[in-house]
């Protein structure tokens, strides 16, 4: 259904309906790099049930006794490494690539961007839309690899946010598009750009994408399928016979297993083996953020070089690119057809 003018009676109460909504969604990010936002952000964080799947009469008392009092500190001296003028490199570009959508989509759409912990909150921007007359919203966590603690959390949040409505607008979810060909191609090109531009020809790119701990593998999350789909199409598709792929994942925390191979791991394995030019890029964030940024960037950087590394690059994520703007705007017009 498209929309068609309202025609109400002179005395109906005013109504602002018919209009279309998109909310973008990232992760999340402090309001500051200092450790009172960023222990309320990791509170946030740390406290959703499905980031953490542990009883939270167990969890609770570990949170808030030990890590709320030791990590923030860390955590907020490394988002000091990497803040802008603008604040958080995700929030900045989450709110660009939204203003982007916003001009490739028209006033036919209402383009708004959240970040589901921290802010601007889901519900207050679902609120904002929905009061400009947006009864039909399309909800886009900007995630290409489904898991049930990035994808999943979105969609329990703009739940909850529908609960207390009486009067709900349609939502619609934006389906992971970890193979979806605009996507690969995206990637190609804007990777296969950054690689030209390098001063050096790398031997090996390193595929990171975020770890998860190998038990919701293991409880069926798709997450690793799609990473590994994503690293197997993107390969096919650069076609770099000269390059060899390595797939890994990053960010570990906690002493439960995690997916492997691990970045770091991986990181100084290669310069111990002779590896000495080697190119990271992160395909399963949508924007740059502290884990690219400063997990891969910088300490990546170090722990390559310190075992034999010579010629080290971080390749930027699809961000507000040609190729990505162009790839959210083909897969968010196709999920609001009928809609426009």
């Amino acid at each position: 259904m498209t929309w068609t003018q309202q025609q109400l009676p002179q005395d109906h109460p005013p109504v602002k309906s018919g209009r279309i909504g998109v909310l973008v969604v990232n992760l999340g990010t402090p309001e500051a790099p200092e450790t009172g936002p960023v222990r309320r952000y990791l509170a946030e964080f740390l406290s959703d049930p499905r980031v953490i799947e542990i009883p939270a009469l167990v969890w609770q008392p570990i949170l808030r006794g030990i890590i709320l009092n030791t990590r923030p500190q860390k955590s907020a001296a490394a988002y000091r490494e990497v803040w802008t003028d603008k604040g958080s490199p995700l929030a900045a570009i989450t709110s660009n690539q939204a203003e982007g959508l916003q001009e490739r989509l028209g006033e036919g759409v209402m383009v708004e961007w959240a970040m589901r912990y921290g802010e601007p909150a889901i519900p207050g921007q679902l609120e904002k839309l929905m009061d400009a007359g947006c009864d039909r919203i399309l909800l886009a966590p900007l995630y290409p690899q489904y898991c049930a603690a990035t994808t999943a959390t979105v969609v329990d949040k703009a739940a909850d946010w529908l609960r207390e409505k009486r009067w709900q607008a349609s939502l619609r979810t934006l389906p992971p598009y970890h193979d979806d060909p605009a996507y690969i191609d995206a990637l190609a090109a804007d990777l296969g750009r950054q690689l030209d531009a390098l001063d050096f020809t790398p031997e090996v790119l390193l595929l990171s994408f975020h770890g998860m701990p190998q038990r919701t593998l293991d409880l069926g999350d798709p997450y690793h399928c799609h990473c590994r789909k994503t690293a197997r199409l993107l390969e096919a598709k650069m076609a770099r016979p000269g390059l060899r792929m390595v797939t890994t994942f990053q960010s570990r925390f906690g002493r439960a297993k995690w997916l492997e191979p691990a970045t770091d791991d991986t990181l100084e394995a290669e310069g111990r083996k002779g590896t000495k030019r080697l190119a990271v890029a992160a395909p399963g964030f949508s924007a740059d953020c502290l884990e690219t940024l400063e997990e891969l960037a910088l300490q990546g950087k170090e722990q390559f070089e310190e075992a034999g590394g010579e010629k080290f690059a971080a390749l930027s994520c699809l961000n507000t690119s040609d190729p990505g703007m162009a790839m959210l705007e083909t897969i968010i017009r196709r999920d609001l057809g009928g809609w426009i």
